[in-house]
């Protein structure tokens, strides 16, 4: 029984020094970039409730467009890593120019509902119901800040474009590196501009944490771009990237037909969570800022399984491409494993250190204790998260978009946004007590995920001709 446990799940140590090789960069480099927004969203609540509330608001519209951005350049990234496992360097380059013109497409329509309807979008998560907190000030900090943060969407996007191709030729230090050096500068500018350096720099509260933001996009974006141009023979897709803009229609079809619902889910996805945070938030100002504090250590806590998926991506993505079908099942089953034994490990961690994190912050005692019972709920559903997250993977790299689309955006909209919905306006439930219910809706994904990638559906090589 163990013989046949041990065979089917677990690798040997070739297998797990290929995948830590692509894993821990892509770990180390998320770990970082979401300390630094640990230590900046730390520096941001040092100011007050209501400047940490307004900034939590609009990094969450920010990250419906990190979203989106991910999901435009994935959806061409499934055939990129096809691709490069066949050894057909042309047509990753044609991916690469999809993600282009995806990109694009979605920084231009961000920027128009950020600049133009940014009083609207802010306004949807202030609520006075509750007993802490001035939402007036909360929603002119959070414009404040916005109006600077959409200057970086652009950086950000490009330099996303360029991350995803070369993670797909198994490289990941670059954009460690790169993350590494934009992070510090972050945190750097974060201090000096936050609080104001004696009388050389002025204290600039939130739009200081913004500049900070800001200029570590650029920098990241210019570290990335420049590497991949001068080290072409290690990327040889970017070789003639730019003397055409052209994608051959069967290419550009196929991408369409598998990216779009990949695109789509992502986006519909991101919005989705966004919802279900304003349906908290009809709970008052306090839960938004509660929320904020339990979101800033369960992401930095999340980054393993979500690291481990994309590698999923990437090894299964490759076998698949290269007609390896067997090896790519059982990379998978290994991988999923390994990826939910890491997240038992780091939950108990994580629900350990819950309980001292909010004291960190510049607050009320009710927000604090909310936020030490919203991260025991977070960490305890952390193994389900990192099954669904590998399920999800898993049926993306096999080119699946339309059934990760149903699985992951439609079981949002249908199960998990009318759920909350229904119980934080039309119950009297406590609000951690909805946070509970609705964060364990998880369970259901876990079960129909298990079956999906049970079924072996998913394999299958789609750059085959």
């Amino acid at each position: 029984m163990w013989r046949k446990f041990k065979s089917k799940f677990i690798g040997d140590k070739l297998f797990y020094r290929r995948v830590l090789s692509l894993a821990v960069p892509m770990i180390i480099q998320n770990a970082i970039t979401s300390f630094v927004s640990f230590l900046d969203n730390i520096m941001v609540g040092q100011i007050g409730t209501e400047q940490m509330s307004g900034v939590a608001i609009v990094n969450q519209l920010m990250f419906v467009f990190n979203i989106c951005i991910f999901g435009g350049v994935s959806g061409a990234g499934i055939f990129g890593t096809q691709f490069y496992g066949k050894g057909d360097y042309e047509g990753q380059k044609y991916a690469f120019r999809f993600k282009l013109y995806t990109s694009a497409l979605i920084s231009a329509v961000a920027l128009c509902l950020l600049s133009f309807c940014n009083t609207q979008l802010i306004s949807l998560y202030l609520n006075d119901t509750g007993s802490v907190g001035d939402i007036t000030l909360a929603l002119n900090y959070g414009k404040e800040y916005l109006a600077i943060m959409i200057i970086g969407l652009v950086p950000f996007a490009l330099s996303q474009t360029y991350i995803s191709s070369i993670r797909e030729t198994g490289q990941t230090f670059v954009p460690m590196l790169a993350g590494i050096v934009a992070v510090i500068t972050n945190l750097i500018l974060d201090y000096a501009l936050i609080f104001g350096v004696g009388d050389i720099i002025p204290s600039m509260g939130v739009a200081g944490a913004a500049i900070a933001t800001v200029v570590a996009r650029f920098i990241e974006c210019g570290i990335v771009l420049l590497w991949t141009h001068r080290n072409k023979e290690r990327n040889p897709y970017i070789i003639g990237a730019y003397k055409s803009f052209g994608i051959p229609g069967r290419i550009c079809k196929d991408i369409l037909i598998k990216g779009t619902p990949l695109m789509l889910n992502e986006m519909f996805w991101a919005s989705g969570m966004t919802v279900i945070v304003q349906c908290y938030a009809v709970r008052g100002l306090e839960v938004v800022a509660a929320q904020n504090i339990s979101s800033t250590i369960t992401n930095l806590f999340n980054i393993v399984y979500l690291q481990l998926g994309g590698c999923i991506s990437i090894v299964v993505g490759q076998f698949l491409g290269a007609g390896k079908l067997e090896e790519a099942k059982d990379a998978d089953n290994k991988m999923i494993f390994f990826s939910v034994g890491c997240c038992v490990v780091m939950a108990a961690f994580m629900m350990v250190i819950g309980r001292y994190f909010p004291s960190i912050y510049n607050t009320e005692e009710s927000i604090r204790e909310l936020a030490r019972v919203f991260i025991a709920i977070s960490a305890s559903v952390m193994p389900l998260c990192a099954f669904s997250h590998c399920t999800y993977f898993t049926l993306r790299s096999g080119g699946k978009t339309v059934i990760t689309f149903l699985f992951d955006s439609v079981f949002t909209w249908v199960v998990m946004i009318p759920f909350a919905f229904f119980l934080s306006r039309h119950t009297t439930l406590p609000i951690y007590l909805v946070f509970f219910l609705v964060q364990f809706t998880e369970s259901i994904k876990v079960c129909i995920g298990f079956f999906m990638v049970k079924s072996g559906a998913w394999v299958q090589n789609i750059v085959s001709e």
